[in-house]
C-alpha cells in the first residue's frame, strides 16, 4: 500500500496486519510530537479518537469532570453544550467521551464523510480550545446550592452531574470492590485513586486546580490521535493540522504512570461496603486475592498472563473456576475474577462473594492450593490448547457489541500507546500466538508461569470486604454535617454569592443560543437506501438451511432454531434459567466439567435463547422461537456441528450441585446489576402492565426476574427442591426436542457449500418446519397496570414513566419514535441533567412492546423528575417547534437505525427479523415514515397517547427516599 503523509507529520512505520485486515500506519507530528496511528481499512464506518494521558494524584475526579466540561463549549463553538447539540445534528454511529484510570479519550464514528468532518472539527476545538466556563464546572462537577435556590435560610446541598453520577456508580458493590482492591494493590501510583471521583472528595476540587490540570494535560505533546477506516491518513492529518496543531509548539512534559513500589510480603486488608439495613449480613462478604504482575507493554508477558488467566478461569472445567464455583465457602466466584490488562501494570484477581469474614483464611488456602497444584502437576495439554484456542478466536472475531469494530481495535492499541509501548504488537497477535503454540508443549511451561506470576509473587493483597448496615446512613450524616458546618460559617456576602451563581447557572441553562454556528448534516444527506444482509441461498432438503455470505475473518456462525412449544406460565418463567442451564451442564456421558472443556476446545461460544416478539401489527399476538447458537473457527466447523447436535439431543439436568451453583451465580449477577442498569429495569417495570411483550421482558430480564430467582434460590437447599427443578427443566427440554427445526449458516462465501453439506451430514432431525416463520406463543398474562417503588441499595434514584401506544407496524409508530428525540433534545436533557443534576434522562418509543417510556438515570430527585416528564409533554403541545427541531430528532433516529453491526451480526439480525415478518421492504417503509414525520404529527400523537392517558410509574431508590413517593413499595 502506498502511504501519503502530510508535510506536518513524519511516517515512523507501516505494516499489514492480515488477521485484522488493516494496514497499520504510525506517524509523529514534527513540531509537537503528537502521535497519530491510522488503521487503514475498506470499512466505510470511519472512527476517530483523541486521547490524553491523564494521571490524577487524588480522588477529586478532576479528569472525569474535565472530560464532561471540555464538551460544554469551545473557542470556535461557544455554545453551552456542543457535544449534545452535535448528537442531534449528526448521523454518527457512535459519540462519547471516556475517563479511564490513566487516560481520557474522545471518540466518534460515522459512515458519512461530511458528518465525520463536522464532528472532527467540533471534537478538536472542544479538546484543545475548551472555554471551561466556571458555570459549566459548577454544573458538570460540583457546586453548593440552597434547597430553595434563592433562600439562604434553607439547607445547603451539593449538586453536580459528575457528583451524582459517582454517587450512583459507588452504590454498585462491583465498583466499590474494584476501587477498594486497587487502592491497596497500588499504594503509590495513580491507580490508588478513584479517577472517576469519590463523592466525598469531589467537593474538594477547586476551579483553579481544574484549570491547571487542563493546561498541563490537554496539549498535543501529550495527545494520541488514532483513526480507522477508508479515509486516508493524509486527509485526517490535514484537518488535524489546520484545525488545531498548527497553533502549538512542543510542550516539555512527560506525563506517565510510574511503576508501583512492590510489596515484600502479602498484604491483608479488611474494609466495609454499604448494605441494606433490612437484610441479613450473613453470607454477604467478598473475599478477593489480587496480584500485581508485569508491564502491560511487554507483549509476551501480557499474552502469557492472558493465557494463564484463561487456563485458570475460562470455564467451569478450569481448575480455579471449578474450585470457586463448587466451594461452600461462598455462593459464587467474585466479579473481580480475571486479568486486568488495560493499565500500566497487569493485575490478576480471583475470589468469591457470598462468604463470611471468618472464612477468609480458608478461601485464601483454597485459591493458593489450586495454584500450587497447577505449579506442581501442570495441566493436560488439551486443556491448555483449548485456552489458547479461545485467545485466537478473540483475536479473529469481528465483534458487533456496543462499540464500532474500529473503535474496539483503537482501544486495544491505546493501552500500549498510552504507556509508550508498541501498539502494533497488541494488534498483530499471530506471531506471539504461534510462539505460545510451541511453548505450551513443554509440560513445565504452565507450571513455571503459575509459580512465577502468582505463587512466588509477594505483591499480593487479600481483601475482605464486609457488609455494613450503618455505613450508608453514616455517610449521609457526614455529608449533612459537612454542609451544616459550611453553612454555619458563611457570611451574608458568601450566601448571596451562592444564590447569585445558582441564578446565573439557571439563566445560562435556559438561554436561547445561536446553534447555527455548529455544523450539521441535513435530511438531504441521509442515504435513501439501507444496508441489508441478503440471503445467499436456502436449502430445503433434507434439512432447511438458510445461508448468508459475510466477511467473518475465518469464523463460522451456526444456529439451530426450533418453534416455541406451548409452554405453561410456570415454564415460561423458567425459560431464562433453562437457556443458561442447557449450555452449562453435562451432555450425554460427559459431566459438565468435561463438557466445558469440550466447548472450549471446539467453539468460541455455545448459547441458547428464548426469543419472543410481538406481531408488528398486533400487540396481543406474540411470535417466538428457541435458538441454539455457536461460533468457531472455520477449521472446526465439522466438530462444531457435532458438538451442537450432541449438546441439543443429549442435554442433561441431573447434576444437582451444578444446578445449585448456576442458580446462585445468576442470582448474584442480577442482584449486582441493578445500579448499572437501573433505568432499563425501571422502564421495564413501568411498562410491564401495558402489554404482554412488556410483561414478558419484565419477568425475563427485569426486576420481576430478580424476585423470581431469589424465591427459587430459597427452595434449593434441599435435594427435593433441586430434583424438582431439574425435572422441570428436563420437561422444558423434552418439549423443545419435539419441535420442528430450521438452521442458519453464516460464513465466508467460498465456504458455504462445504459447510452446508457438513451440516446436512451432522444434524439429524426428522421434524421439519411447516413454514419459514416463528410460531405463535400462547402467552396471555393478566395485565394490571400499576405504579410501584422498588427499594434497592442505591444513593441515587432511577425514575420511569410509561404509556401504552402502538406496535411497530402502526402508522403512528414513526411519529412516536421521533417524539422521543424531540422531547429529549428540546426539554428533558436540560431539565433532568443540566438543572436536575441526574447523569441522564430521556424518552423513547418501544415499538416491540407498544409502549412509550420516560426515564432518568442516577438521579438525585424523584418528584421533580416526574414533574419534568409531564412538563415535557405540555412544553411540546404549547411550543412552536419549527422544522429544524423535528429534523434533528429524525437524524438521531436514522443514525440509530443505520448503526452497523458486524457482518455476521447483520446477517443473523436479518434472518431473525424475517422470521418475525420484518424484512428490507418493511424496514424501508418505516424509514420513509420517519422521514415524513411533521410537527403536527408529533403534537397529535403526544395528545392522543400521552396527555390523555394514565401513566404507569416505576422508581428504583433507597428505603428513605421511597417513603416519600406515596407509591406501593417492593423490596428487592
Amino acid at each position: 500500500m502506498t502511504v501519503k503523509t502530510n508535510p506536518a507529520f513524519e511516517l515512523l512505520r507501516a505494516q499489514e496486519i492480515p488477521s485484522l485486515k488493516v494496514h497499520y500506519q504510525e506517524y509523529r507530528h514534527k513540531i509537537t510530537g503528537a502521535q497519530h496511528i491510522h488503521l487503514a481499512s475498506d470499512n466505510t464506518e470511519n472512527v476517530f479518537l483523541v486521547a490524553l494521558r491523564t494521571v490524577p494524584d487524588d480522588s477529586t475526579g478532576v479528569a472525569h469532570i474535565l472530560e464532561h466540561t471540555a464538551l460544554c463549549g469551545s473557542e470556535k463553538y461557544p455554545v453551552r453544550d456542543p457535544f449534545f447539540m452535535m448528537i442531534r445534528r449528526s448521523l454518527n454511529t457512535f459519540m462519547n467521551a471516556f475517563t479511564s484510570s490513566d487516560w481520557t479519550a474522545y471518540p466518534f464514528a460515522s459512515q458519512n464523510k461530511k458528518d465525520f468532518n463536522n464532528l472532527l472539527g467540533v471534537y478538536l476545538d472542544s479538546v484543545f480550545f475548551a472555554r471551561l466556563d466556571p458555570l459549566d464546572f459548577a454544573q458538570e462537577g460540583h457546586r453548593l446550592e440552597f434547597s430553595d435556590t434563592e433562600d439562604a435560610s434553607t439547607a445547603l446541598t451539593f449538586k453536580g452531574v459528575v457528583y451524582n453520577e459517582m454517587k450512583g456508580a459507588m452504590s454498585s458493590i462491583n465498583s466499590t470492590l474494584w476501587q477498594t482492591m486497587t487502592k491497596h494493590l497500588y499504594p503509590t501510583s495513580t491507580y490508588h485513586h478513584n479517577s472517576g471521583g469519590d463523592p466525598a472528595a469531589i467537593p474538594d476540587l477547586t476551579y483553579e486546580q481544574f484549570k491547571e490540570f487542563y493546561e498541563v494535560h490537554y496539549h498535543p505533546s501529550n495527545a494520541i490521535f488514532i483513526t480507522y477506516g477508508d479515509i486516508a491518513a493524509v486527509e485526517h492529518q490535514a484537518k488535524i493540522q489546520d484545525l488545531a496543531l498548527h497553533r502549538f509548539e512542543k510542550l516539555d512534559c512527560h506525563i506517565a504512570v510510574n511503576n508501583e513500589k512492590r510489596y515484600r510480603t502479602p498484604q491483608y486488608v479488611e474494609d466495609v461496603y454499604a448494605f441494606d439495613e433490612n437484610e441479613s449480613t450473613s453470607n454477604q462478604t467478598h473475599i478477593v486475592l489480587s496480584w500485581l504482575l508485569g508491564d502491560s507493554t511487554d507483549l509476551e508477558a501480557t499474552m502469557r498472563a492472558r493465557l494463564l488467566s484463561s487456563i485458570l478461569l475460562d470455564n467451569s472445567g478450569s481448575p480455579l473456576q471449578k474450585a470457586l464455583e463448587t466451594t461452600r465457602l461462598g455462593t459464587s466466584p467474585s466479579p473481580m475474577c480475571g486479568l486486568e490488562d488495560s493499565q500500566k501494570e497487569l493485575c490478576f484477581a480471583c475470589g468469591i462473594e457470598g462468604s463470611n469474614p471468618e472464612d477468609a483464611d480458608a478461601v485464601e488456602a483454597l485459591i493458593l492450593g489450586v495454584l500450587e497444584d497447577v505449579a506442581v502437576n501442570g495441566l493436560p495439554l488439551e486443556q491448555v490448547a483449548a485456552s489458547l484456542h479461545q485467545l485466537e478466536l478473540s483475536q479473529r472475531e469481528v465483534s458487533g457489541g456496543g462499540y464500532p469494530y474500529g473503535l474496539q481495535l483503537i482501544l486495544t492499541a491505546l493501552t500500549s500507546a498510552t504507556h509508550r509501548g508498541d501498539p502494533v504488537a497488541l494488534l498483530d497477535l499471530d506471531p506471539v500466538l504461534a510462539k505460545l503454540q510451541q511453548e505450551i508443549k513443554d509440560p513445565d511451561f504452565i507450571r513455571q508461569m503459575a509459580r512465577d506470576m502468582l505463587l512466588n509473587n509477594q505483591h499480593r493483597v487479600r481483601l475482605v470486604l464486609k457488609p455494613d448496615i450503618t455505613l450508608g446512613k453514616v455517610r449521609e450524616q457526614q455529608e449533612k454535617d459537612r454542609l451544616a458546618q459550611i453553612q454555619a460559617t458563611l457570611t451574608s456576602t458568601e450566601k448571596q454569592k451562592i444564590i447569585d451563581e445558582a441564578i446565573a447557572l439557571k439563566r445560562r441553562q435556559e438561554m436561547e443560543e445561536d446553534l447555527e454556528i455548529l455544523p450539521k448534516v441535513g435530511i438531504d444527506d441521509i442515504p435513501k437506501d439501507i444496508v441489508y444482509a441478503e440471503k445467499h441461498g436456502l436449502i430445503d432438503a433434507p434439512l432447511p438451511i438458510t445461508m448468508y455470505s459475510a466477511g467473518t475473518n475465518g469464523l463460522v456462525y451456526q444456529q439451530v432454531i426450533t418453534t416455541m412449544p406451548a409452554f405453561s406460565a410456570a415454564q415460561m418463567d423458567l425459560l431464562p434459567l433453562y437457556s443458561t442451564c442447557v449450555t452449562e451442564m453435562g451432555v450425554g456421558s460427559k459431566g459438565y466439567m468435561d463438557t466445558q472443556l469440550w466447548h472450549s476446545s471446539v467453539v468460541g461460544s455455545y448459547s441458547a435463547s428464548a426469543n419472543v416478539r410481538a406481531d408488528k401489527n398486533n400487540l396481543d399476538q406474540l411470535h417466538g422461537n428457541m435458538s441454539f447458537s455457536a461460533k468457531g473457527l472455520a477449521s472446526n466447523q465439522s466438530a462444531m456441528t457435532d458438538l451442537m447436535q450432541q449438546s441439543i439431543e443429549q442435554a442433561r439436568f441431573d447434576e444437582l450441585p451444578r444446578l445449585r451453583e448456576l442458580v446462585a451465580q445468576i442470582k448474584s449477577y442480577k442482584d449486582s446489576s441493578i445500579v448499572g442498569n437501573g433505568h432499563i429495569m425501571a422502564m421495564s417495570a413501568a411498562a410491564s402492565g401495558l402489554s404482554s411483550s412488556a410483561q414478558l421482558t419484565h419477568r425475563w430480564s427485569g426486576l420481576a426476574s430478580l424476585l423470581h430467582i431469589k424465591s427459587l434460590d430459597q427452595t434449593l437447599d434441599s435435594t427435593e427442591g433441586l430434583e424438582k427443578l431439574a425435572e422441570e427443566l428436563q420437561d422444558i427440554h423434552r418439549l423443545v426436542l419435539q419441535q420442528p427445526r430450521q438452521y442458519l449458516l453464516v460464513a465466508e462465501h467460498e465456504r458455504l457449500d462445504l459447510f452446508s453439506t457438513e451440516m446436512q451430514k451432522g444434524f439429524n432431525h426428522k421434524i421439519k418446519p411447516h413454514s419459514n416463520e416463528t410460531s405463535l406463543v400462547d402467552y396471555h398474562p393478566n395485565l394490571s397496570p400499576q405504579s410501584n417503588c422498588w427499594i434497592a441499595n442505591s444513593q441515587v434514584s432511577f425514575c420511569a414513566q410509561a404509556y401504552p401506544t402502538v406496535p411497530a407496524g402502526h402508522a403512528d409508530a414513526a411519529a412516536l419514535t421521533v417524539l422521543g428525540g424531540v422531547l429529549r433534545n428540546g426539554y428533558l436533557h436540560r431539565a433532568i441533567r443540566e438543572q436536575g443534576g441526574a447523569y441522564g434522562g430521556g424518552a423513547s418509543q418501544d415499538n416491540q412492546s407498544g409502549v412509550f417510556r420516560f426515564f432518568s438515570y442516577r438521579d438525585p430527585r424523584i418528584e421533580g423528575t416526574l414533574d419534568d416528564f409531564n412538563g415535557s409533554i405540555e412544553w411540546l403541545l404549547s411550543t412552536s417547534l419549527g422544522r429544524a427541531k423535528v429534523d434533528e430528532a429524525i437524524l438521531g433516529v436514522i443514525g440509530s437505525l443505520d448503526k452497523p453491526s458486524s457482518p455476521a451480526g447483520e446477517a443473523i439480525q436479518a434472518f431473525h427479523a424475517e422470521l418475525n415478518g420484518r424484512n428490507k421492504a418493511s424496514s424501508l417503509a418505516f424509514r420513509h415514515r420517519i422521514l415524513a414525520v411533521t410537527e403536527n404529527d408529533l403534537k397529535r400523537v403526544a395528545e392522543q397517547y400521552l396527555r390523555t392517558k394514565q401513566a404507569q410509574i416505576a422508581i428504583i431508590t433507597n428505603a428513605d427516599l421511597a417513603s416519600n413517593t406515596g407509591l406501593k413499595t417492593i423490596t428487592l
